[in-house]
């Protein structure tokens, strides 16, 4: 065999090897893993409303 021969043999040992990676090491759908749960997070809710802030008077006419 020629260099060449030899070459291709090992070129294709070598794709064959790298496809079986990454079909065994590859994110390929769910796989058989079972779904992973997404965490919601709720907002504290508050037990009572907060009384409204209590302002000062308001000034609607300003003599000139």
């Amino acid at each position: 065999m020629d260099t060449e021969a030899i070459a291709k043999i090992l070129g294709g040992i070598i794709v064959a090897v790298v496809l079986v990676a990454a079909v065994v090491f590859g994110p390929i759908g769910q796989g058989g893993k079972p779904a992973k749960e997404v965490q919601t997070i709720q907002p504290p809710k508050a037990a009572v409303p907060a009384a409204p802030v209590v302002r000062g008077p308001v000034v609607r006419d300003v003599p000139q």
